[in-house]
């Protein structure tokens, strides 16, 4: 019986451990890990000590199915976290809507996801607000590039990407921009420079590139080699430590928008890092740690508010969050099931260290729902 005592309360969480966004998911799974020590070091959750099982989605959609049904009907989870990537949640989600276990994305944002049903969840903010935030960024903030000529360079095979383009180029028109070039490329892709050349040729402002680390990293370093010196801007698919190496540099004085900033100065944020550090050899934690983190310890805290972990008293429980206190901010379930929290621009700021790049991310403005 689901709401019965004794024995572990057994969470899934499925993640791109390996594949091409497994920085994403190994983050989220430490950040995940580091909240079930908390839970289970202060006498675990109704009681019980939280146990979490991992199943790696190898960063495919088809892998992310497989992962979640043997979570399902071999670990027996009651709560599911997962995935970083939309295309991934978007492919398993159904499958815990019909078996009625709550899942909880830490990051994805396209807002097609929490349509799928009522059992499904975002501790983040949605592309529908992202996109436009960066927008204002390019063309309103006093912190941006002051733009009004943009160019659009996205990912044809992402769902992630794909809105993002939609939302961002919607609002660019609103506000009387022009979108003077909107190219594409695929994941995978390591050859840019075809489309950039069409970019360049049409002398934008800045370049939005709503794309994962590992492509963006790849197309900076390649504009930088064609001359192209304006900013690029994108989403939080941007958050990985590689991309000042892999861009040889190019990245620097570009921008991003993202969930949290390293160098916010509040308790919360700060205490955070300093356990992720003492638990993973001084790592610096990324985006995807934390909201692996504050989504573990929000299904902990619907669980013990369910006072069982039947699946459908757990979805009400999430359904009626309210300014839970995550490390990355307060988060409210709205109406959507999405949370409702700021989001943060940062610069991207690298130098050249002998044969090696650094780089940081450095904190410019957050905007509020």
């Amino acid at each position: 019986m689901k709401g019965g005592g004794g024995g572990d309360i057994v969470i899934g969480h499925y993640a791109s451990l390996t594949g091409s966004t497994a920085v994403f998911g190994i983050s989220a799974d430490e950040g995940a890990r580091l909240a079930v020590d908390e839970l289970n070091g202060s006498g675990g959750v109704l009681g019980r000590k939280i146990k979490l099982v991992t199943e790696d989605t190898q960063s495919k959609p088809e892998e992310a199915v497989t992962a979640v049904q043997k979570l399902i009907n071999q670990d027996k989870v009651v709560a599911m976290l997962g995935e970083i990537a939309s295309n991934r949640s978007l492919a398993a989600a159904p499958i815990c809507q019909k078996a009625k276990i709550p899942m909880l994305s830490p990051a994805s944002t396209n807002p097609k996801v929490t349509k799928v049903g009522n059992y499904i969840f975002r501790a983040c903010f949605i592309d529908t607000f992202q996109g436009p935030v960066m927008a204002d960024f390019a063309m309103k903030s006093v912190n941006g590039p002051h733009a009004r000529k943009l160019a659009v360079f996205y990912d044809v095979k992402n769902d992630y990407s794909l809105g993002l383009r939609e939302v961002f180029i919607a609002r660019v028109k609103e506000l009387g921009g022009e979108i003077v070039a909107d190219e594409s490329f695929g994941e995978g892709d390591v050859d840019f420079r075809a489309q950039l050349n069409k970019i360049k040729a049409t002398n934008p402002d800045a370049i939005w590139v709503p794309g994962y680390y590992q492509e963006v990293a790849l197309i900076a370093g390649q504009a930088r080699q064609l001359g192209i010196t304006v900013p690029l801007l994108g989403g939080d698919g941007w958050d990985a430590d590689s991309l000042a190496k892999s861009s040889a540099g190019g990245i620097d004085g570009c921008f991003f928008s993202n969930h949290y900033a390293s160098d916010d100065k509040s308790p919360a944020v700060q205490k955070f890092i300093s356990t992720y550090k003492a638990k993973y050899n001084g790592k610096l934690p990324d985006a995807m740690a934390i909201l692996g983190y504050d989504s573990m310890l929000l299904m902990a805290d619907a669980i013990k508010r369910a006072g069982n972990t039947d699946g459908k008293a757990v979805r009400d429980a999430l359904a009626k969050t309210k300014d839970f206190a995550g490390a990355a901010g307060n988060i409210t379930i709205d109406k959507d099931r999405n949370a409702q929290k700021p989001i943060v621009v940062l610069r991207v700021v690298a130098k050249k260290v002998g044969d090696n790049f650094e780089q940081k991310f450095q904190y410019v403005e957050t905007v509020t729902p």
